[in-house]
């Protein structure tokens, strides 16, 4: 049986090959790195996390992102089960210990029997005698392949700038100022109650340090880069101060659902949180804080802050640009280009955001791709799951005109029926959607089910 062929080794490609290789099926996966760099990766692993360590909410109740996760374990997903294998406390969200989350998921897919792993750069189109692609190469495919896919569409590529968050050494962090609670104490142990660090401002300190962020020197963007627009979700923490001055205090650093032990009868004007970066604790990232300031800058304004006043930073923050299809455009239903159906995108070029909606379109491109090679072709989830609503919206969802990178979110879900009486509360809505979420994906998920 000819192998599928999958560019790019991040979440969408990593969960791609699995669920492919799980089927039955042959996978050859392609990966750059290490003989051609970027500017965010660090390692050669596979499923790299290259910004924040958090998948976001796990609550499959109430949240769309936490149904996501819900869906991908129902799925055998290699991605989720590495995030569980090496979770991180988060006060009900999934953050993961990234390295040892990259080693599990490159090991599993080198020792699969159905996998090869070949290293080097696909410079341009994937062979004509290629008869099935998965393209995943994420928010950092090489100028020749997206130049070459820019050509056989004859579409002008959309890009946005992401954002990277900077990394703080635990044991440079004053902790006679700092403390550890999660907002509202939310979590189900003492360790997601306490799982971020605090960092207190008052509102003197507060406005010095908007001022130092709207003072400090940015990076210079390239002519070509000028017009391109940020990711609303993940905005450089001096673009939010821009806004106005209290945006952040609405925004990451909104002083709610926290006391400080240091001064319990003293209410903060703001408060920065740290989340951990691994295992061991010895690393946390600063919520909210990805930047586009130049690293001197960055080291001066955030030792502004309270506690981080000696901070160590095992990773500065950073700005990259992300390049997106204009997928309601250029894709069907299946994610395959119109202009070459033997091309299947996933992941983030689709123009899905965030961390697990790019593995969870990899794990639909995967697992769509095996079973047109087996001969027995897949149809797309019901968009009343949360795989189905991403892959709904991207694929003729949303107005091809005015297509920006989207998180899943119940926005995207098809209205649930009236409750009998009247309106439902919030919550009970929410509800709604995922029950009925659970059952239509189970139902979906049967009839695909490979025997073990």
């Amino acid at each position: 049986m000819d192998p599928i062929h999958i560019i790019g080794g991040g979440l969408a490609g990593s969960e791609a090959a699995w669920q492919a290789a799980e089927a039955g099926v042959p996978v050859v996966l392609h990966e750059m790195r290490p003989e051609t760099a970027t500017f965010a990766h660090r390692t050669d692993g596979l499923a790299e996390l290259v910004c924040s360590n958090s998948f976001r909410s796990d609550d499959d109740e109430q949240n769309a992102v936490g149904l996501l996760h819900w869906e991908m374990r129902k799925a055998g997903g290699l991605v989720i089960a590495a995030a569980d294998a090496h979770a991180l406390p988060a006060g009900g969200a999934l953050a993961v210990d990234r390295e040892p989350f990259s080693r599990t998921i490159t090991a599993r897919l080198a020792a699969h029997p159905r996998v090869t792993i070949d290293r080097g750069e696909i410079a341009g189109l994937p062979p004509a005698d290629w008869s099935s692609v998965i393209v995943a190469t994420g928010p950092l495919t090489s100028p020749a392949l997206a130049a070459a896919i820019r050509a056989l569409t004859d579409e002008s590529a959309l890009a946005f700038f992401d954002a990277i968050a900077p990394i703080v050494h635990f044991e440079s962090i004053d902790m006679g100022k700092a403390w550890f609670q999660s907002r509202y104490d939310k979590g189900e142990t003492e360790a997601d109650r306490t799982a971020y660090l605090n960092c207190p401002m008052d509102r003197e300190e507060y406005e010095a340090f908007v001022d130092a962020l709207n003072a400090a020197e940015k990076t210079e963007f390239k002519d070509w880069e000028r017009d391109t627009p940020y990711f609303e979700g993940c905005l450089p923490i001096e673009v939010m101060a821009a806004r106005g001055r209290e945006t952040l205090r609405f925004g990451p650093l909104k002083p709610v659902g926290l006391t400080n032990p240091h001064a319990p009868a003293t209410k903060p004007y703001a408060v920065v949180q740290l989340r951990r970066d691994n295992a061991l604790g010895t690393l946390f990232n600063i919520v909210g804080f990805q930047t586009k300031m130049k690293y001197g800058a960055q080291t001066e304004v955030f030792r502004m802050i309270p506690g981080l006043e000696n901070a160590a930073f095992a990773r500065l923050g950073g700005i990259h640009r992300n390049t997106f299809l204009n997928s309601p455009r250029l894709l069907d239903d299946a994610m395959r280009l119109h202009a070459d159906p033997r091309l299947r995108f996933a992941g983030q070029i689709t123009g899905v955001e965030g961390y697990v909606e790019s593995a969870a379109m990899g794990l639909l491109a995967g697992r769509m791709a095996a079973a047109e090679r087996l001969g027995r072709p897949l149809a797309p989830p019901p968009p009343t799951t949360a795989m189905g609503a991403l892959v709904t919206h991207i694929t003729g969802g949303a107005d091809a005109k005015t297509f920006q990178p989207m998180n899943v979110n119940f926005g995207l879900f098809p209205p649930l029926e009236e409750a009998r009486g009247g309106r439902r509360g919030r919550r009970d809505r929410y509800k709604g959607y995922t029950d009925r979420a659970k059952a239509d994906f189970a139902a979906w998920l049967e009839p695909a089910r490979v025997p073990a």
